[in-house]
């Protein structure tokens, strides 16, 4: 379950933009297994997942792994911190971004400082958690110029792939347990979604 918490040191006597959380402020925070995200200045805070939330991370993984060990042509990552600005600092469950991006956006601390080529998403339970990942992050990864945005729901054993079309993240396609997925930005890459959701 995610929740907002509140920033830290509150005081009536000061600006609204100093109320919101910045990625100076998730250095504050206990280090207690807990996932903590900013988007928008606000602080989301994610406790462990599903196994099944993760296993279909791990699938999804492997699968780009491979891939991208075989063509070179990038690398896979799961659980990669992304910040795109101050009030924007957010952990995509697995992000893929080429050789060319890697090399521009990886800072000293293994963060990518910029938007990865491919961002997915494992839906957690709640209506809070899909709402974060079904329009939020939509929204963040859309304005920060991810090119694909995967939401994986491995309960309905299904996946919406969204492109980038005319600048913004347009839903492309819903795809079902019995599909298999490819990618214009991942030439030759095809994973039946059985594998994904097994």
């Amino acid at each position: 379950m995610t929740q907002a918490i509140a920033p830290p040191e509150i005081s009536t006597n000061v600006k609204e933009d100093s109320l919101l959380w910045t990625s100076a402020d998730l250095e504050l925070l206990p280090d207690n297994g807990n996932r903590y995200e900013i988007i928008n200045g606000e602080l989301c805070v994610t406790r462990a997942p599903h196994w099944k939330h993760q296993t279909t991370c791990g699938n999804f993984y492997a699968k780009l792994k491979l891939w991208s060990d075989q063509t070179k042509l990038g690398y896979a990552a799961i659980g990669a911190g992304v910040i795109f600005g101050d009030k924007d600092d957010v952990i995509p469950d697995v992000v893929w971004v080429s050789k060319e991006k890697y090399e521009a956006l990886i800072d000293e601390s293994g963060h990518l400082l910029g938007a990865p080529d491919l961002a997915i998403e494992i839906l957690s339970s709640g209506k809070e958690n899909e709402r974060r990942d079904r329009e939020v992050k939509l929204k963040l990864y859309s304005s920060q110029g991810v090119l694909e945005y995967w939401i994986a729901d491995w309960r309905a054993k299904q996946i919406q792939v969204y492109r980038r079309e005319n600048g913004i993240l347009k839903l492309t396609m819903t795809l079902f347990v019995s599909d298999t997925i490819t990618s214009p930005l991942l030439p030759e890459f095809s994973c039946p979604l059985a594998q994904i959701f097994e």
